[in-house]
């Protein structure tokens, strides 16, 4: 299992426009055969602010994940011509 998250930053009036962008990259990634779970957050207190869990069969399906039509539409040519800093965090499972 291969687990991140993905904290992005954005201009709070982008809340919208990245909250759309959101769901349709939540939706289309949860298709994908290796996908365990996509889930997408809006830190509380904060607008501009985006945690993004992801868990992956194994390293394979978080390429693949990367490679997909949907991740170039709304990643790389939405959020992250958005976005005002991106940080990722691999984690280890303790079980």
């Amino acid at each position: 299992m291969v687990s991140f998250t993905v904290r992005m930053r954005f201009d709070p009036k982008e809340h919208e426009a990245v909250a759309e962008t959101l769901r349709q990259l939540t939706v289309a990634s949860r298709e994908e055969p290796g996908c365990v779970s996509y889930i997408p957050h809006f830190v509380d207190g904060d607008p501009g602010a985006v945690l993004i869990y992801e868990q992956y069969r194994d390293e394979a399906a978080a390429e693949f994940h990367r490679s997909t039509p949907h991740f170039r539409q709304y990643a790389i040519g939405g959020l992250y011509q958005r976005m005002l800093d991106r940080q990722v965090e691999t984690l280890m499972a303790v079980a």
